[in-house]
């Protein structure tokens, strides 16, 4: 029972620090999301060159993007035209930071921590795509890579997001991203409680000032497992408590966020091998680099200090704000995560307003299902998907934007919670399946 205490009063030591933090974070993440414009990513990350991969590192570095979010945008990038360099180079940089993650860091493991994570991102990304294009100058994008039509995106279908409000910034910043991160968010909290108040040292005496240790060790469980970057912070931070190096620390900070077993699975399955093993080698090798010059050539006392810092928190009590501040996260955490009523479905098809002859039906061809349509008058289908892999907004919105863009395609709305798309036009089945897995997710027929 005094352990559990414990745990939960170090969980809320660390809300009480990182919430008026992660609050304004989130908010400007959402006036982020909201106010600029998209085709700002789209039209600088086209060729093979330095510049593309400088500027994909740039753009991702500051967005808001968790670690499942990260992937169908950038399979969206590319199927819009971008390099697999300009690709690579924004899944590096975009999950191990974002203006949330930044703030947050500087909140609980100071100003050193937030300067150095978003620089080691940065340079770390550029690395891996300037190698993908060394290595796939020639790759060329997929059948299914080309740009959307334009009278078919932004003619025809009117689902797509609506952009450029205060009130979308705010539901971004407080309903959407913290459905997409708050759970991952809660695990942090807990985990770090956990290895602080339950944990002994003694576990990790093996680790304590040395860093080759500490660095292999937080590598061998950070690169298969799920860590959100503003979840990784608590974590990354109990562990220096315990003893493992500041270098260690942003090992986690950094490999954590930017590779699990779905991000690898997924860039393997649409980029191939060849760009998974260099995307891997160049977050191992940038996670290294920068943990051994933290800890050999930087003043330790940068890093250390927050740990004393954070050790008289836990006896002193929280200032009126900082409580404010918790019982707002605490809140919208508890919105965020309360259940829902899951609509399940399966897929059919179903033509309005057909006419007598006209009907629709699904076939297999080789293994392949597809539409065959014969139909008179001027009537539409539409069809019920179900889509497997998405996890957070992001998602939802990278899918509804793939199937908006195949061509016949009049509508298109996408169900996070339903795990649901609804299409509407005259389209082909096989295309949509296509727009769908060009983006990491399957399409279930």
């Amino acid at each position: 029972m005094n352990i559990l205490l414990d745990i939960l009063k170090e969980v809320w030591v660390l809300t009480n620090e990182m919430s008026p933090y992660l609050l304004l974070g989130f908010l400007l993440a959402g006036i982020m999301h909201e106010f600029l414009p998209s085709t700002l990513y789209t039209n600088h990350l086209g060729k093979n060159n330095f510049r593309s991969v400088f500027l994909s590192a740039l753009f991702g570095v500051p967005l808001p993007l968790c670690s499942c979010g990260v992937i169908p945008t950038a399979m969206g990038l590319r199927r819009e035209g971008a390099s697999k360099g300009a690709t690579v180079s924004f899944l590096i940089a975009t999950p191990q930071t974002g203006v949330d993650s930044i703030i947050a860091t500087y909140s609980l493991m100071g100003l050193p921590f937030a300067i150095i994570r978003p620089i080691a991102a940065f340079l770390t990304a550029i690395l891996g795509g300037t190698l993908v294009n060394k290595v796939e100058a020639s790759s060329p994008l997929p059948l299914w890579g080309s740009a959307p039509k334009q009278n078919n995106q932004e003619g025809k279908n009117k689902t797509l997001p609506q952009r450029g409000s205060l009130e979308g910034a705010f539901s971004y910043a407080f309903v959407e991203m913290m459905e997409d991160i708050g759970k991952w968010l809660v695990i942090g909290l807990v985990i770090a409680g956990i290895i602080t108040a339950a944990v002994p040292d003694s576990w990790f005496t093996a680790f304590q000032g040395n860093t080759l240790y500490s660095i292999l060790f937080v590598l061998l469980f950070s690169i298969p497992m799920y860590l959100c970057a503003t979840g990784s912070i608590p974590i990354a931070l109990a562990l220096m408590m315990k003893g493992l190096t500041p270098g260690a620390a942003l090992v986690l900070l950094m490999a954590g966020p930017a590779s699990n077993v779905a991000s690898i699975l997924i860039i393997n399955k649409v980029l191939g091998r060849k760009t998974l093993a260099i995307y891997l080698f160049s977050i191992i090798t940038g996670a290294i680099v920068f943990a051994l010059g933290i800890d050999y050539l930087l003043p330790s006392e940068w890093f250390t200090a927050p740990l004393s810092y954070m050790q008289e928190c836990c006896m002193e009590q929280p200032g009126w704000f900082s409580v404010l501040c918790t019982i707002l996260m605490l809140l919208l955490l508890a919105n965020a995560l309360s259940p829902k009523k899951l609509l399940g479905g399966h897929h059919h098809c179903h033509c309005h307003d057909c006419e007598e002859n006209a009907q629709c039906s699904m076939v297999n061809a080789e293994g392949v299902a597809s539409w065959k349509r014969e139909r008179s008058g001027n009537d539409q289908c539409s069809m019920e998907i179900k889509v497997n892999g998405m996890t957070c907004h992001h998602c939802a919105a990278n899918a509804q934007k793939a199937i908006a863009s195949v061509e016949g395609v009049t509508k298109a709305t996408v169900s996070l919670d339903e795990g649901m798309a609804y299409v509407e036009g005259d389209f082909n089945a096989e295309d949509i399946r296509k727009a769908v897995e060009s983006i990491g997710f399957e399409m279930e027929m």
